[in-house]
């Protein structure tokens, strides 16, 4: 089973926008003033409550998991313990057969709202927030949530493909982590805009955070491959299991879709709401239309298989 985990990121500036704010520069810098909210970042926060009511309409139907653990005082577990893989699949978790072979291909998108226990989905919702807040004054309500769908299907496409591939195997993708590496891909694009009304110096520093938080959770999500075979058998089964789920390819394809979606965006960011809003609703259909091609190519390779 494949799970999508990384750590914290780093703490960035928290920046939000209104909707009726003019163009994007005028957003940053207004956002820039204030501290969030709710009202003022509603796209984040509603990716934040699904995610979170998905996990306890899951808690909920599995009973006794957790309050076990909180009787027996074995309160680091109740981070720790994991759903079952049935449960995982009654839930919607992206799971290869069931996607390939009996064509549930809704499980790429709910996918991105499961989460394997409380530390998988509290780690990806910090940085959800972290990162959301930063990109909300930059993409608009809209704008935020259709990246963080598009490129959390893109995330779980690629662990899709990986398994299509030589060596065949099964696979269970669960996280929203492959559309947080997204919108992380996109704002790189974004805040390289030396033209948004935030100073240069400041603008660059947040594009380093985020530069630097998708670089060290790639090299931290390659390092089990590396370091757990070193290790004892017991501990790996026990204390870093959920090191040896962190599926890299759903972090790889989330940002790099994030990137190339970033691209078309960049040269319209300060043209008037109109025209940027217009290139954005091209980006996204363009983006879904390709990742119909890429699931179809799937598809075709896995019956020739």
């Amino acid at each position: 089973m494949a799970e999508d985990l990384e750590p914290t990121p780093p703490t960035i500036h928290d920046q939000i926008e209104h909707d009726a704010t003019p163009d994007q520069a005028a957003a940053v810098e207004a956002g820039a003033q204030k501290s969030p909210s709710l009202l003022d970042a509603p796209a984040t926060y509603l990716l934040l409550f699904i995610n979170l009511l998905w996990f306890a309409a899951m808690a909920k139907s599995a009973p006794g998991t957790y309050s076990a653990d909180w009787h027996a005082h074995k309160y680091f577990s109740i981070l720790t313990d994991s759903f079952s893989v049935e449960a995982l699949q009654f839930w919607g978790g992206c799971d290869t057969g069931l996607v390939l072979n009996h064509g549930q291909w809704i499980r790429v998108l709910t996918a991105c709202f499961i989460h394997l226990n409380p530390l998988h989905m509290l780690v990806n919702m910090w940085c959800l927030w972290n990162l959301g807040l930063l990109g909300e004054p930059l993409l608009g309500r809209r704008g935020l949530f259709a990246v963080y769908m598009l490129t959390g299907m893109a995330g779980n496409l690629c662990s899709l493909g990986a398994n299509a591939f030589p060596p065949f195997r099964d696979g269970l993708v669960v996280g929203a982590s492959g559309a947080v590496f997204g919108i992380a891909g996109i704002l790189i694009v974004l805040l390289s805009n030396r033209k948004l009304s935030l100073p240069w110096d400041e603008l660059r520093k947040l594009r380093r955070s985020v530069v630097q938080f998708a670089f060290l959770n790639l090299i931290i999500g390659m390092a089990p491959q590396v370091v757990l075979p070193m290790i004892s058998n017991k501990m790996l089964n026990h204390e870093l299991s959920p090191l040896t789920r962190i599926d890299n390819m759903a972090h790889l394809g989330g940002l790099a879709c994030g990137l190339l979606m970033g691209l078309p965006l960049f040269p319209r960011m300060l043209t008037g709401r109109a025209g940027y809003r217009e290139r954005q609703r091209l980006t996204f259909a363009g983006t879904t239309f390709l990742l119909l091609l890429f699931a179809y190519s799937i598809v075709k390779f896995h019956s020739t298989k």
